[in-house]
Order: structure tokens, then sequence, then C-alpha cells
């Protein structure tokens, strides 16, 4: 295949950013509305179709599944959107426009169209032509470019994504009982500990301070992370259940979900974010440190059935050089 000259990418870079620019992309709203970018393509893509799921917008507009349930609570509080149960499945659920929200797209539409028409009225039919046929080439190209990296991934490279599936809670417990009696000895307390901790976190995952992460390989879950950002009290964050199986061990994977799950609570400014782990745990402690962690806190304990060193690691908001970690933030249980 032909490699594309440098000077030509440069130049296509260069007008993709223009073009961003100027239909608006930069600017806090879109479409002279007062809503995100992202919100303003929901809006268009669910009002054409009625029946489209939270899972197609996630196909469509190349986000994550946390984002996207964020994005549709957002536009349903604002009276824009609209669940209702499927006709032929009433597990299914179904997006649609509100009253609010049609109105909202025909303004979108009309916005779109005048600055279209704006450009393009004083070109001759040929350029404009051009111009269609240009983009839909440009977006083709993408597309395919897109697909055939994601159908190419080395096999020991995990995939990372967010949110709840089916099984998750079982695999994420499953991995830190065989892990922990290996490395540890812990038994069925541990266990236990970490399936009605985890179960009652996931009941909280709507909140939008809360996710978690977990990577696959295959239909296989090797890994999870969790951020939850209301155990702790205002601006701190704790991380919880970072885990890898052993058959991506060393793949990278482990540093991955880390960086994905501190990118969220920047993100979210938390001042602080906090862990819970014991000594002896060498790989993982070199892994938060590396991130942005100080030890703060040591203390002897046995709420995992034996006794052990365990150690509170505090990273503050971006990361930066820890001079006195906080110590007074309670132990959570």
């Amino acid at each position: 295949m032909e490699q594309t000259p440098y000077d030509l990418v440069t130049k296509i870079r260069s007008a993709s950013r223009e073009l961003v620019r100027e239909l608006g992309f930069m600017n806090r709203t879109l479409a002279g509305t007062d809503l995100s970018a992202s919100a303003v393509h929901a809006i268009i893509e669910i009002g054409a179709s009625n029946r489209l799921k939270s899972k197609d917008l996630c196909e469509i507009l190349l986000l994550e599944k946390s984002t996207i349930s964020r994005l549709v609570k957002s536009l349903a509080d604002g009276g824009s959107v609209q669940e209702f149960r499927s006709s032929e499945d009433a597990r299914i659920k179904h997006l649609r426009l509100t009253r609010q929200g049609e109105n909202t797209l025909a303004a979108i539409n009309t916005f779109a169209a005048q600055q279209v028409a704006a450009a393009t009225d004083p070109l001759s039919n040929q350029s404009q032509q051009n111009i269609l046929a240009g983009l839909q080439n440009y977006a083709t190209a993408l597309r395919a470019s897109r697909q055939t990296s994601e159908a190419v991934q080395p096999y020991d490279q995990a995939i990372i994504e967010e949110g709840y599936t089916p099984g998750l809670i079982g695999r994420i417990v499953e991995m830190h009982g065989s892990y922990y009696s290996k490395r540890a000895g812990f038994g069925a307390a541990f266990e236990t500990n970490v399936a009605s901790g985890l179960a009652e976190f996931t009941a909280r995952l709507e909140k939008p301070n809360n996710s978690i992460w977990y990577a696959l390989r295959g239909e296989k879950i090797v890994g999870s992370i969790s951020i939850d950002g209301t155990a702790l009290g205002e601006k701190h964050s704790h991380l919880r259940w970072f885990i890898v199986d052993d058959e991506i061990r060393g793949t990278g994977a482990g540093r991955v979900l880390i960086e994905k799950a501190l990118a969220f609570c920047d993100d979210r400014g938390f001042r602080e974010t906090h862990l819970w782990t014991f000594e002896g745990l060498d790989a993982a402690r070199k892994l938060y440190e590396k991130a942005g962690f100080s030890l703060a806190e040591e203390f002897h304990g046995d709420r995992w059935g034996i006794e052990v060193v365990e150690q509170k690691f505090v990273r503050p908001f971006g990361g930066a050089t820890l001079a006195n970690a906080a110590s007074e933030t309670r132990r959570p249980r």
C-alpha cells in the first residue's frame, strides 16, 4: 500500500483542525443551543430513530458506556429525552425525544442547514459536489482505519471497557479470591468482604463520581479497577478492586487500568485519591508510586482473617509529589 506523503498528511490535519474550529466544536456549546457537542449529536441520532438504545449510541458516537449513561440521564433530566419499553421485549428500553427534544432538534437542524448553506451557496455546483465527495471519502477512510486497528489488536492486548457488564461482580471476586489465597493465604473472610463491598458499590454506579473499568481478553474479563467517589466525602476518591489476571500480568494492562481510573479522578477534580493495600505487594506498589501515590500510613490489621501490615497510599490531584500525606481520613470498613 502506498504511504501518504508527510506534507499531505500535515495539510489534511491542518484542514481538519480548521473545520472543527469553524463548525464550532471548540466552543462549550454547539449549534446555537446551550448543549455540548455530544448532547447535540445524541439528540440528532435519537431523533433519527425511534428504536435507538443507549448501547447503539455508544457505537454511533464512539463513546464509553458510562459517558453515554451520564449523557442520556442529563438529557432526560433536562426534559429532552425519555426511555420507553419495547413492545416486543419489555426488558429492552428505547430512547425517544420528548416534544421539547423535538423542538430542540428542529432548531439544531435549522441552524446547521443555514450554516452549511451560507458557506456553500456562493460556490459552483461542481465545488459543492467536490466538498460532499471529499467529506464522505474522508469519513469512510477514518472509519475503515479505526475498524482495522480494532480488528488486528494482538491477542495479549486486553481491551478496556467502562461500566457494569453481566458477570462482572462474580469474576472480580473470583480473581481476588484466587490471587490473594495464593499470595497471602486469605480465605473466606476476604472473599466475602470483597463480594459484599463490590455488590454495595455496584448499586451506586449510577452516581456520576463512581465508575468501574474492566479488561477483556476475547470474551473473558481479566482485570478490573474502580473509583468510589462518594464513600470518603467531598473531593476525595477511593481506588478499589484493582486486579489483573495472571494470564495478562506484565502486558501493561494494569498500567492502562490505573491510567483510566486516575484520569477519571482528575477530570472530576478530586483533591486526593486514596487506596488501601498491604505490605509485600511490590509490583502493585511500583505501579501506584509511578502513578503519583505515596505511602501515607501503615498499621497492623486482621480484617482479612490474617494479620498483615496494612498500608494507605494517597495521590493528590494530578499526581503531584506528596509532601505530607494526610492521614486523618477514616479507614473504610
